[in-house]
């Protein structure tokens, strides 16, 4: 579980990142100042170092829910669902509306 200074580092630098303005320490110390949090001074250096030559925008879009990486690589980061999700989604529906026709729906 992240402590406080570490998830307000990590929302900082988000918004940063949204305002497309460099993440440093002291913009970093700023927003958690304004805030009213009180951060141990070491995750400000950390983060803002750590982030200093990453694109954050393609570290958001490329984020897995844990286990390995689809054979394929990682998904585009687009807003639509993949074809292979709605078709899956869609024979499940099916399955459910054919489980109600022949008496087995649980409602």
């Amino acid at each position: 579980m992240a402590s406080v200074s570490e998830l307000a580092c990590i929302y900082s630098a988000l918004i940063l990142h949204d305002d497309e303005v460099t993440v440093t320490e002291d913009k970093i110390n700023a927003l958690i100042k304004a805030a009213s949090v009180n951060a141990e001074p070491f995750w400000l250096g950390l983060f803002a170092k750590a982030l200093a030559n990453v694109n954050i925008g393609s570290v958001i879009c490329n984020v897995e829910a844990g286990g390995p990486a689809p054979a394929g690589g990682p998904a585009p980061c687009t807003g639509a669902a993949p074809a292979e999700e709605t078709k899956v989604e869609a024979k499940k529906e099916e399955s459910e509306e054919s489980d109600d026709d022949m008496g087995f729906g649980l409602f």
